[in-house]
């Protein structure tokens, strides 16, 4: 498993439950692929460089956890079927585990 980090751009429409249930979904998936939660920072709502959707607010969440690099694909594809997620970004944090070869 690998370390990662997702940056998630949510719509500022939605209220604290709503936003809350899509993060808990997110999780979830995360969850299901048997990987592991690290950490979940909320950047709260911030001021967007340009618009998003006609929206010049978003509130931002990082997520960071450990998964198979297959299974961060499913990951990244229920965030594109996710209707109140804008943007989002996943970058690797850390190197694979060490596979030794012990030879006979």
């Amino acid at each position: 498993m690998r370390k990662y980090e997702t940056l998630v751009l949510f719509s500022p429409e939605l209220n604290d439950e709503e936003r809350n249930s899509a993060l808990q979904n997110l999780k979830n998936v995360i969850e299901r692929e048997k990987g592991q939660i690290l950490s979940v920072d909320e950047w709260g709502m911030r001021d967007l460089a340009y618009p998003v959707r006609k929206m010049m607010r978003g509130f931002y969440v990082r997520l960071e956890f450990l998964l198979d690099s297959l299974a961060v694909q499913e990951f990244e594809r229920h965030i594109r079927l996710t209707e109140n997620i804008f943007k989002f970004v996943t970058v690797v944090l850390g190197k694979p585990d060490a596979v030794v070869v012990e030879e006979a």
